[in-house]
């Protein structure tokens, strides 16, 4: 598992995120939260259909909130 309890599975579908986008700022961040709010959200981890260089975390892309696709979904995660 990686450092939040949570197993990889880059490649799947392209993964919902909680931060609203904008560029990354100039200086280093940890953990990047984005704005408090916008007009589109992050996705990442690319899916089946992704070419292969974008099926990683630390790979982001944008999407309308509304946006529908069949690469692209969410990871339920419940605490034991």
């Amino acid at each position: 598992p990686n450092p939040w309890g949570l197993y990889d599975v880059h490649g799947n579908v392209w993964e919902w995120c909680w931060d609203w986008y904008e560029a990354y700022p100039s200086s280093s961040k940890t953990d990047y939260r984005g704005p408090a709010s916008g007009t589109s959200r992050v996705v990442r981890g690319g899916s089946w259909f992704s070419m292969a260089g974008f099926c990683r975390s630390a790979f982001r892309s944008v999407s309308l909130p509304g946006g529908r696709s069949g690469d692209l979904g969410f990871r339920l995660v419940r605490k034991l």
